[in-house]
């Protein structure tokens, strides 16, 4: 396995780790709703269902984002080799590496740290379609492409 293909499929446990545990959360807030349904009636029960029912739909928008972005990640050719910066490319700058697939918090693998970003982050959207020796700037920081994979 290519060290591509370990992040990928490591960015893919995480998000899948992160579904089942925000369809666990969904779950237990419904099943707490309707038993707190059976036994309450007044002010005070229909104010914790509203919340729980608003606590609901955020988990619902949180879970809708986290399958969008493994989606994405899904869909990255791991094996696909890059001349320019594209969906999936690892890109080595002379600062970090990058993974360019969805918006995810940055891992460890293998003593390297890899920080992915989406082709739609001003970081991202800067790299795409740029080739080896390129440079981008953000803010005040300069990166420089060492090696596209």
């Amino acid at each position: 396995m290519t060290f591509k293909q370990k992040i990928k499929s490591h960015y893919q446990y995480l998000l899948s780790e992160k579904i089942n545990e925000l369809r666990f959360m969904i779950s237990d807030l419904a099943q707490d709703a309707q038993n707190d349904a059976k036994g309450s009636a007044g002010d005070k029960h229909e104010t914790a269902l509203s919340m729980m029912h608003l606590e609901q739909e955020k988990l619902n928008q949180k879970l809708a984002e986290i399958i969008g972005q493994k989606n994405s990640v899904d869909k990255i050719d791991a094996d696909a080799i890059h001349t320019k910066v594209a969906l999936g490319s690892l890109v080595q700058t002379n600062e970090m590496l990058f993974y360019i697939s969805a918006a995810l918090p940055k891992v460890q693998l293998e003593n390297k740290t890899i920080i992915a970003v989406s082709p739609q982050s001003p970081l991202g959207s800067q790299l795409m379609g740029k080739s080896l020796g390129d440079e981008v700037v953000i803010n005040t920081n300069r990166f420089q492409i060492k090696c596209i994979e």
